[in-house]
């Protein structure tokens, strides 16, 4: 195995991370629940060859193939893989979740043309909730929770009581740059609150490694970074990209995916305009400012 291969990580007694190598654009995490019997998929990749890998690791675990699919949220990464666990397991997301697959259809493919992602059956969520669920896979509870417009407009969180995890979807970045394009700046810091209530002690990152409930006080941090600058730039008349580019990076500089900067101040000026949280930003504007940020060099898919 290399540095770059996806891995598996036990978490507790049936419980695993599947963690794809290093977190970047299109290198989400997933994870699954089994007592043996049935089991639980949160997730499940951005291509159909990856997706094929992650269904070959519940196997190689020991796990029956899931029969329920939670996803955390619409973005291809985490849903473009569904069709690869259908017709055998029932797919399960947020209401909007469910509507923002199908109107994103192909995204990744507009964003990605270069990318292999394999023939790719758009396949949303087909049961769908509003505030909170509760599955039951064998004798462990799984909480699913919608903090609100955060990352997107239709998050999932995904919490074990009984065993202290949670998958945060991409509510945590770790190691890389929390991405607010599609999502609000003060509802990601509600939905922090929300994490820390819940009282986990492992915290499954949607991109990067398990971590701890630390990472939630780093969000913190960057979140109000965003804010604080945002609002300077904003005060001034100056644009989001000439924001980014003016601003220091300091304690995040170390993060992947720096260029999501422009994309956060974006969302950030939107809420400062008093637009209400998640409303569509121009998808155009906001990549093509990220390629600015990398030097006219595109944003890249690593899967």
């Amino acid at each position: 195995m290399t540095a770059t291969d996806p891995y598996t990580v036990r978490l507790a007694p049936g419980v695993h991370a599947y963690v794809q190598p290093d977190g970047g654009w299109c290198l989400n995490n997933a994870g699954f629940v089994t007592d043996g019997d049935s089991t639980l998929l949160v997730d499940t990749a951005a291509t159909l060859p990856r997706a094929h890998a992650l269904r070959a690791a519940v196997l190689a675990a020991g796990a029956p193939l899931p029969r329920t699919v939670v996803n955390t949220h619409h973005h291809g990464d985490h849903t473009y893989g569904n069709s690869v666990f259908r017709p055998d397991a029932v797919l399960i997301g947020h209401d909007a979740c469910r509507s923002e697959v199908l109107a994103a259809g192909r995204q990744l493919h507009v964003v990605w043309p270069g990318t292999d992602f394999g023939e790719v059956e758009i396949t949303p969520p087909e049961l769908t909730y509003g505030d909170r669920l509760t599955v039951q896979v064998g004798g462990v509870e799984v909480q699913l929770i919608h903090p609100g417009v955060a990352h997107t407009i239709g998050d999932t969180i995904v919490h074990l009581p009984g065993q202290r995890i949670v998958f945060t979807g991409d509510l945590i970045f770790q190691g890389g740059t929390p991405f607010l394009a599609m999502g609000s700046v003060s509802g990601s810091l509600r939905a922090l609150d929300v994490l820390r209530g819940l009282g986990a002690e492992t915290v499954v990152p949607g991109h990067g490694p398990v971590t701890d409930p630390s990472a939630f006080d780093a969000t913190e941090r960057y979140l109000r970074f965003v804010s604080g600058i945002a609002e300077e730039g904003h005060a001034k008349g100056i644009s989001p990209l000439e924001t980014a580019r003016q601003t220091d990076l300091g304690e995040f500089a170390g993060l992947r995916e720096r260029e999501r900067l422009v994309a956060n101040l974006h969302r950030a000026y939107a809420e400062l305009d008093g637009l209400p949280e998640g409303s569509p930003l121009d998808p155009l504007l906001v990549f093509g400012d990220m390629t600015a940020m990398n030097g006219g060099v595109p944003v890249a898919c690593h899967a």
